[in-house]
């Protein structure tokens, strides 16, 4: 399948997990991707290795999206090597759990920094670079937006404000033709999940006790969502918050 053929890709926070998965899901599909990347280079560069493998076109770019400068000379790397730019998935973020008593100002603004004001700056951005074709805005939320658990406040409530966020953005940018959609999953198996301890955890049962599909999911079980809101296939389709997340309910 080529349904992304002649498209640019950006994807943020690629150098693994969910983001090199959908990365190298968009390469499969014929996009050539940018690799975003913050500290692990050997990690964007094995993404862009397996990609380049198949016969696909990608780049690593360092890039802390949470630093307008870093922002900035991130899409000006992506204009040098591709002139413009089709798609955006914003998916860099951090998490961390913290009860009441532990909230801080430093926790408050380490999570806000990057999952939304850093979304917001790298849409920005971004923008300036899709042409009268218009483009894809693919943001990667959490089923905690929706459904937050005990001691993810602050986490949470960045993960609603990137829904609100796509929900306004989508009726700014749906004049020039630029759509913009959210993906939420639920727990995904990924090397921060294992480096936080959940594999296995109580916190792990819990969600596939109340999943109907009784797991948690693979990478590969978000990045296909996400060819589908980069795709022509999704044309019209804008402002909407999908849960991939197994059918977990409240």
């Amino acid at each position: 399948m080529s349904s992304l053929k002649g498209k640019v890709a950006v994807v943020t926070g690629a150098s693994k997990g969910i983001g090199a998965s959908i990365a190298e899901h968009l390469a499969e599909q014929g996009a050539s991707v940018v690799v975003n990347y913050s500290t692990s280079k050997s990690g964007a560069d094995a993404v862009v290795k397996r990609i380049t493998a198949k016969g696909g076109k990608a780049l690593a770019v360092q890039a802390d999206v949470s630093k307008p400068a870093d922002i900035t000379r991130l899409f000006a790397e992506t204009k040098v090597a591709y002139g413009n730019l089709d798609v955006l998935v914003n998916n860099a973020g951090v998490y961390e759990f913290l009860p009441l008593e532990g909230v801080t100002s430093e926790h408050f603004h380490k999570l806000f920094d990057l999952n939304v004001l850093g979304l917001l700056l790298t849409t920005q951005e971004a923008v300036k670079l899709m042409g009268n074709g218009g483009g894809s805005i693919i943001n990667i939320g959490s089923t905690a937006g929706h459904m937050p658990p005990a001691t993810a406040s602050v986490y949470s409530a960045t993960k609603a404000a990137v829904d609100a966020i796509t929900i306004a953005l989508s009726k700014e940018l749906g004049p020039r033709n630029i759509r913009v959609n959210s993906l939420n999953p639920g727990m995904v198996e990924t090397e921060g999940v294992h480096s936080a301890g959940f594999m296995g955890s109580d916190f792990q049962k819990a969600f596939e006790s109340q999943t109907p599909l009784g797991r948690i999911a693979q990478p590969n079980d978000i990045s296909g969502a996400a060819a589908f809101f980069a795709s022509d296939a999704a044309a019209w389709v804008t402002g909407q918050s999908l849960l991939v997340n197994g059918g977990l309910t409240l």
